[in-house]
């Protein structure tokens, strides 16, 4: 049994009894009772992002390189679950009546690893060129607004398709415009009917 003169019961220490002895009058010991450290106050971390400069908090909006990495990568990832879904599709239609369930898992791994990276890479590729107009737009223009992701819509969809002549890089283009159209009324629909959670 521990010296009671080490261990006193006004010590201030953790008011906790001791589980494995119920009813004794030892408390749990603690290490840190006799330390005012302020614990609290060292990792009490702002909630807001910090900004070098009082321009960069003034725009709500991503930099750049923000902006490049969340298209290119929003883009890849969406494209890859999209055309990993698209092969298991093509697996399941191609799969053989009697066929082993390791030559079918190798067919759907193949399939899905194929379509996955094609279409993820095919709108990586679009997110990247978006990303990169947009930007381009937002520095000449020195404003953020829809005619931004509007233009970029359009010369992304241009751009895209024109190595396939100049009908189907206007057609493409008047889609991207269309769409990036919509995604930033959709935008502005969202900001204001839809509560903040």
């Amino acid at each position: 049994m521990a010296d009671p003169r080490l261990y006193p019961t006004g010590s201030g220490s953790d008011d906790r009894r001791d589980a494995a002895y119920p009813g004794s009058e030892r408390r749990l010991y603690n290490p840190y009772q006799d330390l005012n450290l302020p614990y609290r106050q060292l990792y009490d971390l702002p909630t807001s992002p910090e900004f070098l400069f009082q321009e960069e908090a003034v725009a709500q909006r991503r930099s750049w390189g923000e902006n490049l990495t969340y298209y290119t990568g929003v883009g890849y990832l969406g494209g890859a679950v999209a055309g990993a879904a698209m092969g298991l599709r093509d697996a399941a239609r191609g799969a053989e009546p009697g066929e082993p369930a390791k030559i079918r898992a190798n067919r759907v791994l193949n399939s899905c690893g194929s379509s996955g990276r094609r279409v993820g890479n095919t709108l990586g590729v679009i997110g990247l060129m978006y990303a990169g107009i947009e930007s381009a737009m937002v520095a000449a223009r020195d404003r953020d607004d829809w005619i931004n992701s509007v233009t970029a819509g359009l010369g992304t969809g241009a751009l895209f398709r024109a190595a396939n002549g100049p009908r189907s890089a206007v057609v493409a283009g008047a889609v991207g415009g269309v769409l990036a159209g919509a995604a930033a009324a959709a935008k502005q629909v969202g900001k204001r009917y839809v509560p903040a959670l």
